[in-house]
């Protein structure tokens, strides 16, 4: 199955609206009947970039995660198996959100510890990751945007002071250098966990950035950022954070005593 742009742009339009108006189980639910497990199916390629995009630039969320790695894995999409998280601990992304508050860090999501499970594959569910962190980050970037643009301090737009700009700068070349990663990885497990940490480190700059243009506002609970920055900070840690994935690329490389192309320009 392929889709033309036009049948993309389409698509992401209906999902931006019906994630605009639910999150959790109800958004899980709503996906189901809009064909999430059919199109994740037939045409990943498609479905996982623009899904968990959409998903880190709204801010809802739902458990598809678990339907692409049980897909990766071959098994039936609706379960909850146990994902590795950073330092070592393991997680169940719950289906049902009644499993209590997260255990980890954002209590909107319906994340529980658990005990270590099985091995599961783990390239496709780096590379959705690194599309909802991406997608979390370009979230950051335009408040953080909006922000400077708006505000005025000593007779000037926060936009037009070179600092504020640089700031704005470095976050986008984050952003659009983990999404490249992101293209290019494919099929390519080691591709995968470079990208997953690329989309993380970017996250973090992100949240970094953002939150120093937008100041003490961006600390308020009234403001969107904390949920964007509490979000990024949790979608890390999980398939391994990005410094733990930089370390695991290294050791994997100077095991191997040569870096593989994974771009042929």
């Amino acid at each position: 199955m392929t889709m033309d742009p036009a049948e993309v742009e389409l698509l992401a339009g209906t999902l931006r609206k019906t994630m605009a108006g639910a999150s959790g189980p109800a958004l899980d639910a709503a996906l189901a009947e809009l064909g999430w497990p059919e199109l994740l199916a037939e045409c990943p390629e498609v479905a996982i970039p623009t899904v968990f995009r959409l998903l880190g630039e709204t801010g809802a969320h739902a458990p598809l995660l678990n339907d692409v790695v049980l897909n990766a894995a071959g098994l039936p999409l609706g379960g909850a198996p146990v994902l590795p998280y950073a330092g070592g601990g393991w997680v169940v992304w719950e289906r049902t959100g009644d499993g209590g508050p997260s255990e980890v860090l954002d209590g909107e999501l319906p994340l529980r510890s658990v005990p270590a499970g099985s091995p599961v594959p783990l390239a496709a569910g780096r590379r959705a990751l690194g599309w909802w962190l991406v997608g979390s980050g370009r979230a950051m970037l335009a408040l953080a945007r909006t922000h400077a643009l708006d505000r005025v301090q000593f007779g000037r737009p926060l936009a037009a002071f070179q600092a504020v700009r640089h700031r704005l700068a470095e976050t986008l070349v984050a952003l659009e250098g983990a999404e490249a990663t992101l293209v290019a990885a494919a099929d390519d497990s080691f591709a995968a966990l470079l990208a997953k940490a690329a989309a993380g480190q970017a996250a973090l700059t992100a949240a970094r950035h953002c939150q120093q243009v937008l100041g003490g506002i961006g600390f308020t609970a009234e403001h969107p950022l904390h949920r964007h920055v509490r979000r990024a900070l949790v979608l890390d840690g999980l398939l391994g954070s990005s410094r733990e994935l930089t370390r695991e690329a290294g050791a994997l490389l100077r095991a191997a005593g040569s870096a593989p192309r994974l771009v042929h320009l």
